[in-house]
């Protein structure tokens, strides 16, 4: 189980630290690569994409180091949200290949967030 857990936190969170450093860092490849952000202000897409990075930090870092490891579940909780609130977002957009990719991120943030609790 602890190596299950350790693969889907390395995957998951490196995934959100990239997608994360785009939209925070690389607003115009972002704008260019993801239609929502087109209609977005760009202080909302820094906003996500620091969250996003931040989350995908503390998916591995506080395990890996063992300190403040409790940190780790909060992270997967928080990008749970994130995931929820940009289903939504998509929903009302009718982007429904986004929203699957939302749950799939979804269900393995609470895989991480039960198995590290």
């Amino acid at each position: 189980m602890n190596i299950s857990l350790w693969v889907t936190q390395i995957i998951l969170g490196l995934a959100f630290i990239m997608f994360g450093s785009m939209k925070a860092f690389q607003y115009e490849k972002a704008k260019a690569s993801l239609p929502w952000v087109k209609d977005s202000a760009k202080g909302l897409v820094t906003y996500i994409g620091v969250a996003e990075l931040l989350g995908g930090v503390g998916l591995i870092l506080p395990n890996a180091t063992g300190i403040t490891p409790f940190l780790t579940p909060i992270a997967a909780l928080g990008l749970g949200v994130i995931m929820i609130l940009g289903a939504g977002f998509q929903a009302k957009r009718k982007e429904n290949q986004a929203i699957g990719m939302n749950i799939i991120f979804l269900a393995l943030a609470i895989f991480v967030a039960i198995g590290r609790m």
